[in-house]
């Protein structure tokens, strides 16, 4: 399993809102992508930068969710697979294609999947 199936799994438990790698089609009103955006080993140790985007109808309502992500993934540390979950950066991150709003945090990783 991936970091990124590892997370799609345990946000979509954590989530009232569809969570998945893509963007589905059609598109939710609602609803969250993640990707592995970077990744290192050192000294066997894996790392790996992950970009979760919330997609919502407004800027203020993908705020929201993206606040509600952060929240949440403090609590990923509980799981005996993830050794730290820092969140990087946070930011009105707009689809310029689709004029949908969105946010992203960026979250670095260490893990052991």
């Amino acid at each position: 399993m991936t970091i990124e199936e590892f997370l799609i799994l345990w946000l979509s438990g954590k989530l009232t809102v569809p969570v998945s790698g893509d963007v589905p089609t059609p598109m939710p009103a609602t609803f969250v992508t993640l990707e592995r955006v970077g990744a290192e080993t050192v000294e066997h140790i894996r790392h790996a930068s992950i970009a979760i985007r919330t997609w919502a109808q407004t800027r203020a309502a993908a705020g929201r969710l993206c606040e509600l992500v952060e929240q949440t993934m403090e609590e990923l540390t509980a799981e005996t697979e993830i050794s730290s979950c820092k969140l990087e950066n946070s930011y009105n991150d707009t689809d310029l294609d689709t004029k949908t709003p969105r946010y992203q945090a960026i979250f670095e990783i260490v893990y052991n999947i």
